[in-house]
């Protein structure tokens, strides 16, 4: 299983520290060390329904105009310089998840 996101960001502490007292092993990807690809983002777009931009966010915020008047690509390039505004955390396992749920997870893991 592999686990996106942000190290400090409190939703991804919260995750991780759900799968570490389950004891599920995943791998833990560092957006602003390894940032995502357009790849990804596209896989997890099509896995999700659509794109994994967390609107709420305040790196969103920032570039909310361009991003809702944007093309498809240019809005999967704005999360790909700015992987801040990525719904966090994103799982891979038999499927794509986004976001921590503690009930879902439980049901999950």
């Amino acid at each position: 299983m592999k686990v996106y996101g942000i190290k400090n960001c409190d939703t991804v502490k919260k995750a991780l520290k759900f799968l570490d007292e389950k004891s599920v092993d995943y791998e833990f990807i560092d957006f602003k060390k390894t940032p995502p690809t357009k790849t990804l983002i596209k896989k997890w777009a099509k896995e999700l329904g659509d794109l994994p931009v967390n609107k709420r966010g305040t790196t969103f915020r920032k570039f909310k105009e361009d991003y809702e008047s944007g093309s498809k690509e240019e809005k999967i390039n704005l999360l790909v310089e700015n992987s801040s505004a990525i719904k966090r955390p994103i799982v891979e396992s038999s499927e794509v998840m986004m976001g921590f749920d503690k009930e879902l997870w439980s049901s999950k893991f």
